[in-house]
């Protein structure tokens, strides 16, 4: 039986708690995967919405996008500093056993990533902004500090480096989607159930994925 959630009231009491275990995750975690998983998704899509737009004239509508997209950022930006505190200082779920060494290191190397383009991508708009002289305002409560001074040359180089920075964090969460997708339809063991507030048994695991859910001895959290 699975360490991580079935039916048992030990099961129910870990989904029930706020912190990591060895074997799960946390609400809080969840919540701050989730979210930043819906938010960074809805960026994504209204990005490439916005920039498809006309540039000519006065475009309300892309306006309005434009700043609801950074406003949206740097909330991202936020959730992003406090899901790096918040695995700091928790323990961070065993892989699952049997994974082979290759793949670990892949897992491992793909999160590491993902947290580098969720810091770097706000960052370099809020820069990018800067640079061409446009506050950036948090939902009319109070505006950002500009990084830089006006640099139309800088700007253009921000805005291609902020589009890539977009393309590779989208395939990044492509290939971590396909890996759980894989693990949870697949393989059918913990991964993506660790992640998951209502965890079913691993009675219906597949006799590999049953064998899969025993724990890696820890890795490091930071």
């Amino acid at each position: 039986m699975s360490n991580c959630g079935g039916g048992s009231p030990e099961g129910i009491a870990a989904m029930a708690q706020f912190g990591n275990t060895k074997q799960c995750y946390g609400i809080v975690a969840m919540a701050l995967h989730w979210g930043m998983a819906g938010l960074l998704a809805g960026l994504v899509v209204l990005g490439l919405y916005a920039a498809q737009l006309p540039d000519v004239g006065f475009d309300k509508t892309k306006i309005r996008l434009v700043l609801l997209h950074k406003e949206l950022g740097i909330l991202a930006l936020m959730l992003a500093g406090l899901r790096l505190a918040w695995r700091v200082g928790n323990a961070l779920p065993r892989l699952v056993e049997g994974l082979p060494e290759w793949q670990q290191v892949v897992a491992r190397f793909v999160h590491l990533c993902l947290y580098a383009l969720m810091f770097a991508q706000p960052v370099t708009g809020w820069v990018m902004s800067s640079a061409a002289g446009i506050p950036v305002s948090f939902f009319g409560l109070f505006y950002l500090p500009d990084l830089v001074r006006y640099d139309e040359y800088l700007f253009r180089f921000l805005l291609a480096l902020h589009q890539w920075l977009g393309y590779a964090l989208t395939l990044l969460v492509a290939l971590h989607v396909g890996a759980a997708l894989e693990h949870h339809f697949v393989l059918r063991d913990e991964t993506l159930r660790k992640m998951l507030p209502a965890r079913a048994r691993t009675d219906g695991l597949s006799p590999r994925g049953r064998a899969r859910t025993r724990p890696l001895p820890s890795a490091p959290s930071r």
